[in-house]
């Protein structure tokens, strides 16, 4: 009991609790729509049950050495494959979601497997590029690194999940970066990017996907089709004015006036309960959070734990932004959620597990 104790003092608290902050609010807004939603007050309780789940992953895996993944290479090699087959696995048996087949169903709860594919492609990512960075230059490590990437980035792509496969994609892009890929490899893999964009646009984007874009563009021409929902989202951020209308006072949240206000809204709606001061609030915690976890790496003596954090840190971030453009009517509606915040129990989870490896790795370099 002494040993847990004194490994639970150990832990960054300020970490933690700027998530459980983050979960908080995103718990109460939801709990606001819940008393008007019923479908909603479904989705508070199992929320509360994810949020709970995760606090306790966080602390259970802190508990464990991180170094079985950075020294024992099936532990990831097993991950993922694993993450492998639940990506093939729900192209053959899962359901249908808003145009795009990334859920299991078990029960009352659903699985999407593309959140723990994200974790599991950082911790291979930083297994291999903390093995190879002193030959990262060498363009035999970036193609067996994008190999790793593209098997997952295909199978989610077939889904489709556009937004995952942008996460993923951007997750390597950036660690080759920090794992010191020369500046010409990188020009030739964005001017790839660009002509694969290009072939994807005319090839491969779902007809909903390309409306989302032009709309994202162009907001009148479907005002009441794909840009309905952004034009109620601006409508929700600007009624909330500096301090917001409360939780009895948010209308578009509570009447159903914004779509999805418990998951791709969430910032909407909390702009609209809480007004500017709940959005800077967020933004803050978020701002903490990537603090935290920069000095944390800062401190880890090896590059396998300084990649895994490295790589968090963009799957969060970008994730982040990417939601919070598409609340602000900066970038195009892609169905990505704000980490910790929206509605979701895979991404919670997988999540929790990430900050639960950061933990351990934190703990055991004071250790």
């Amino acid at each position: 009991m002494k040993g847990f104790i004194r490994i639970l003092k150990s832990y960054d608290w300020m970490l933690i609790i700027s998530i459980l902050l983050l979960s908080g609010i995103g718990l109460l807004v939801m709990y606001g729509i819940a008393q008007h939603q019923d479908k909603v007050l479904q989705l508070f309780y199992k929320q509360s049950l994810f949020i709970f789940l995760g606090f306790l992953i966080m602390l259970f895996v802190g508990a464990f050495d991180y170094r079985i993944f950075r020294n024992w290479g099936w532990a990831s090699l097993i991950a993922y494959l694993a993450v492998i087959v639940l990506l093939v696995g729900v192209l053959f048996f899962g359901i249908t979601a808003r145009g795009s087949k990334s859920w299991f169903v078990i029960g009352l709860f659903g699985i999407q497997p593309v959140e723990f594919a994200k974790i599991v492609v950082i911790l291979v990512l930083a297994k291999y590029f903390g093995l190879s960075h002193i030959e990262i230059h060498r363009p035999l490590h970036i193609f067996i690194s994008g190999f790793y990437v593209l098997l997952p980035t295909i199978l989610v792509l077939a889904q489709p999940d556009l937004g995952s496969v942008i996460i993923i994609l951007l997750l390597w892009l950036g660690l080759m970066m920090i794992a010191g890929i020369k500046a010409r490899h990188f020009i030739i893999l964005g001017v790839i990017a660009l002509i694969i964009a290009i072939a994807g646009w005319m090839y491969f984007l779902q007809p909903y996907q390309k409306n989302r874009i032009l709309t994202f563009l162009n907001p009148s021409l479907d005002p009441l089709g794909a840009g309905y929902n952004r034009n109620q989202a601006l409508i929700a951020i600007g009624s909330g004015g500096l301090f917001g209308r409360g939780l009895d006072g948010a209308t578009q949240s509570l009447y159903g006036f914004l779509p999805e206000a418990a998951n791709d809204f969430m910032l909407a709606a909390i702009g609209e309960s809480f007004g500017l001061v709940g959005v800077v609030g967020v933004f803050g915690l978020w701002l903490l959070i990537f603090w935290r976890l920069s000095l944390i790496a800062r401190a880890s003596p090896n590059n396998f734990s300084r990649l895994f954090i490295a790589g968090f840190f963009i799957v969060a971030m970008v994730q982040f932004f990417i939601n919070a453009g598409a609340n602000f009517g900066l970038l195009p509606i892609t169905g990505i959620q704000s980490p910790f915040i929206s509605y979701g129990g895979s991404g919670f989870i997988a999540f929790s597990f990430a900050v639960g490896l950061i933990l351990s790795i934190n703990r055991i370099n004071k250790s």
